[in-house]
């Protein structure tokens, strides 16, 4: 394995934490020479905080963990690519490097619906993104949490009785 991927494999882990709680199953770690100096997973029903995501909890972990906003030097390692929000944030904090897994081609902010790290001018900071780093395994993850999602409904709807239905 590589670097790149022992880390996105703890955001795996991160994200498989969310999925336990019923959460959309996004993890993020973030590295500092060598070092995870935080981590995060999405939270967004469990705090009721539309901004609890996993990259906006890890960021202020790691800004905590350096005393700084500023995240200089520092790899962010995500299992989904960052919606614009995230990727918002992250031009803000200015990490060296952006590292996702699976890419979200509708909402992505790191070249798939949009591209704010590294290729808009306006912005005051830009930085090298990667995607695809233990991609196919993201992916899985996702699928696996919206495919039982689904079954959970459709069991639901089976067992609801219609408010016509003879009373026995």
């Amino acid at each position: 394995m590589t670097e790149d991927e022992q880390y996105m494999a703890q955001a795996i882990r991160e994200a498989e934490k969310a999925r336990a709680a019923g959460e959309v199953p996004c993890g993020c770690v973030i590295v500092k020479e060598g070092r995870v100096i935080a981590r995060g997973w999405n939270q967004v029903e469990a705090l009721k905080d539309a901004t609890a995501h996993a990259e906006m909890l890890a960021l202020t972990a790691a800004e905590a963990a350096v005393g700084d906003w500023r995240l200089e030097g520092c790899t962010i390692y995500v299992t989904k690519e960052p919606c614009p929000m995230c990727a918002g944030a992250m031009v803000h904090c200015r990490p060296s490097r952006v590292v996702f897994g699976m890419p979200d081609p509708k909402g992505g902010a790191c070249g798939g619906w949009i591209h704010l790290l590294d290729s808009n001018p306006p912005l005051n900071h830009r930085c090298p993104v990667q995607g695809g780093v233990l991609g196919e395994e993201c992916l899985e993850q996702f699928r696996s949490f919206f495919r039982s999602a689904r079954d959970a409904a459709k069991r639901d709807k089976q067992r609801e009785v219609p408010k016509d239905a003879p009373q026995t």
